[in-house]
């Protein structure tokens, strides 16, 4: 497989340093994080920049591929593949040229996906594999990051399966992530039952989960909820009423046990709900009406 031997090394120190920072950002990554970039042999390597193709100086073929909130462009995590659309409509344009280079010699990328303004998701090593000119469109699908270290992989049909699989759980991924994100904005990263703010102990929880018709992945669909008050909504052992006004099972108020049922769980009941700032991201009443009834039953 040729690739080229200026380039692999810093996409390689790339990769590994983006698996470095998504344990410290809990893999969503501040936009300024990237276009600070990481040192690279006495110099600064940029990941993300003014256009969505993106090439540091210091390479010769694009290093990584962005989607915004904002783009012109239409591009879209499909059902297997990811869609890329072209910059501009001139296949020869430099920037299409480096993404079909990367193609025929199967270059490793970044795929970074904006879940919200300003935070992205990381994908790699991702790798196009198709060129449309008539659509105007690359086809990108992500591999196990072992590939980018190993050479010799061939571009088989186990390549062609492995590809289509990991780039399936990618997608599930973006979905889980940006409904998270959004849920947590809305909130002001606060649990909406005790305002407990750690991020790290906090949940998106679903009113009507994502299975379920009406399950959309929508801020309205959803709960800041710290990870004890989530399975509590989970298992109906809490439920929160049309009006904002949360209800704890009358079992579970009869029980007597230590200070975390006490204080955690029964001291809520009849309080309301905290709701987000934006009356546009409150929960919606007929999503919680339904739930609600699951909760009585």
């Amino acid at each position: 497989m040729d690739r080229s031997p200026q380039d692999m090394p810093l996409r390689l120190a790339a990769f590994q340093w983006l698996e470095a920072q998504c344990r410290i950002h809990d893999d969503v990554l501040p936009r300024k994080l990237l276009e600070l970039g990481f040192p690279f042999r006495g110099e600064r390597i940029t990941l993300i920049g003014q256009t969505g193709i993106w090439k540091p100086r210091q390479m010769q073929l694009p290093i990584s591929i962005t989607t915004t909130i904002h783009s012109p462009y239409s591009d879209t995590p499909g059902d297997q593949y990811i869609g890329y659309s072209y910059r501009g409509t001139d296949p020869g344009h430099r920037d299409n040229v480096g993404l079909r280079i990367c193609m025929q010699k199967q270059i490793p990328l970044i795929y970074f996906y904006a879940v919200m303004p300003g935070k992205y998701l990381a994908s790699w090593p991702t790798y196009i594999i198709e060129d449309d000119i008539r659509k105007l469109t690359f086809t990108a699908a992500v591999d196990e990051a072992r590939v980018a270290f190993n050479q010799s992989v061939q571009e088989d049909e186990e390549a062609y399966i492995r590809r289509g699989y990991i780039t399936s759980n990618v997608k599930v991924r973006i979905h889980q992530k940006t409904f998270r994100e959004r849920v947590l904005y809305a909130y002001q990263t606060q649990c909406a039952l005790c305002r407990l703010k750690h991020r790290e102990l906090l949940d998106a929880a679903h009113i009507i989960a994502d299975s379920q018709e009406k399950g959309d992945p929508l801020v309205s669909n959803g709960l800041s909820l710290c990870k004890i008050h989530h399975a509590a909504f989970d298992q109906n052992i809490i439920g929160i009423t049309p009006d904002y006004t949360i209800k704890i099972r009358q079992d579970i108020l009869e029980e007597t046990d230590g200070p975390m049922l006490k204080y955690g769980i029964q001291s809520l009941e009849n309080h309301r709900l905290i709701l987000p700032q934006h009356k546009k991201d409150w929960p919606d009443r007929e999503r919680l009406e339904q739930r609600f009834g699951e909760f009585l039953r």
